[in-house]
């Protein structure tokens, strides 16, 4: 049994969710649904992601 790029996607924005909420991890893991599917391990509720760009934008500009 393997990950799909779907579900390996799906765990890296868990991932990225957590560090820019600064958030335990476990929660969102703990949530996650993952069925078989031809391609391997899929998540049929991956995590929605969501934020200010212009915070990531004020500080690009500002390492420029």
């Amino acid at each position: 049994m393997q990950l799909s790029n779907q579900a390996a996607g799906a765990l890296l924005m868990v991932l990225q969710k957590c560090l820019w909420e600064q958030i335990d991890i476990m929660d969102l893991l703990n949530d996650m649904v993952f069925e078989m599917s031809d391609d391997g391990l899929v998540v049929t509720n991956p995590p929605v992601v969501s934020g200010d760009l212009s915070e990531l934008e004020e500080a690009v500009n500002a390492e420029d």
